[in-house]
């Protein structure tokens, strides 16, 4: 089974991706390639930075890109055992969902909150790069959704999510909503 994830901005996605990992799930997460080519680049990872060099990989390589190298990391762990679930984070753009749904048995899982309450996990979770003010937090989330092949398109992606969790509550909702996904697929 491979599960993936998408959504806005402190929807939960994270929390989710740790529930799947206790739960044996392999982790992947698209924003690791782009930290990898970031590390390499010796280039700080703001969050600025990381969605410019995530801009510029899929203008360079393709819009499908990011998946593409998720998907090698996959085809090798899969050569060691068939049976092992993976849980794919931070899927933002529609033409990596496509390239992740050539997997057998991929589900892609869209994961919203209310703003107000992603705002506040926002603000907790206190990550360099993220806004502080939720006029901001509006702005940045803007940025993050134009149509263009090689920008992230956070909504469009979420548009063509197999299953919806909407996480409006406590971190136990959270692992029951997924426990009941897990049921079903």
């Amino acid at each position: 089974m491979m599960i993936g994830l998408t959504g806005r901005n402190a929807s939960g996605k994270g929390e989710a991706a740790n529930y799947l990992k206790e739960k044996g799930f392999i982790y992947y997460s698209l924003s690791d390639v782009i930290r990898e080519e970031a590390t390499k680049s010796g280039l700080k990872h703001s969050r600025d930075n990381l969605i410019k060099l995530g801009n510029d990989l899929r203008a360079k390589f393709g819009a499908g890109y990011l998946a593409q190298q998720i998907n090698k990391k996959i085809k090798q762990q899969l050569k060691n055992n068939k049976s092992q679930n993976f849980v794919i984070d931070s899927i933002r753009s529609p033409f990596e969902a496509k390239e992740l749904m050539k997997n057998n048995g991929f589900v892609l899982v869209g994961i919203d909150a209310p703003i107000e309450l992603r705002f506040k996990r926002l603000l907790e979770r206190n990550r360099l790069g993220d806004a502080k003010a939720l006029e901001d937090f509006k702005r940045q989330e803007q940025r993050e959704n134009l149509k263009s092949d090689t920008n992230q398109q956070l909504d469009a992606t979420f548009g063509i999510a197999n299953k919806i969790i909407i996480n409006n509550g406590s971190l136990e909702e959270l692992h029951k909503k997924i426990d009941g996904l897990l049921r079903v697929l």
